[in-house]
Order: structure tokens, then sequence, then C-alpha cells
């Protein structure tokens, strides 16, 4: 099965999506804490004169792309990837899966 070219496109696929945005985000992360560590001054930069600084604005931040990230990768995987999953499995399996009075069937 690991060898069949339905398997290895499905996991192309997937590799396709998650890594890149594994990488940037990651990326992003590591920037936050890099200038949280090394430029104190520019994270305490206050905006517009009120009590929020570029620190918080920037933490903050992780959480939003945290999850933006989650709903989309999310809406890929309904749309593009779930569907081919299930088909491959099924078809490995030999059996269809089937929903019967809201439990899944193997």
């Amino acid at each position: 099965m690991r060898r069949s070219e339905e398997f290895e496109a499905l996991r192309r696929s997937f590799r396709r999506v998650v890594f890149p945005t594994t990488a940037a985000f990651l990326s992003w992360y590591a920037l936050y804490v890099l200038l949280a560590a090394y430029a104190p001054g520019f994270m305490g930069t206050r905006l517009g004169g009120s009590t929020v600084t570029i620190g918080l604005v920037l933490g903050l931040g992780q959480f939003v792309t945290t999850f933006a990230i989650t709903m989309a990768y999310r809406r890929w995987a309904d749309r593009r990837f779930d569907a081919r999953a299930e088909a491959l499995r099924e078809r490995i399996a030999g059996t269809p899966t089937s929903t019967t009075a809201g439990q899944v069937q193997p």
C-alpha cells in the first residue's frame, strides 16, 4: 500500500501544504522570540501613545496566526484531502465506511 501511486500522491499533496506552512509559522515564531530576546527596546515601543506595545501586538499575532492556519488547513483538508484519503482507506480495507445511527462503521 505504501508504494502505491495513489498513496504517494496523497502524501505529496499533504507535504506540499504542511511542510511550507510549518516552516513559515516556525520562522514567524522564531522571529518573535529573537526580537523579544535581542530587541527589547523595539518590542517595548508603545503604539500611538497607548499602553499597547509592538511586542504585545506581535504576541497576540501568534495566536491569530495559529487559528488562521488551523482554519485554513481544515478547509483544505475538507475540500481536497480527506475524501481522497477516505477513498484510499476504503479501497485498501475492502469495506466502505458509512455512518449508521451516528457511528462510523469500519
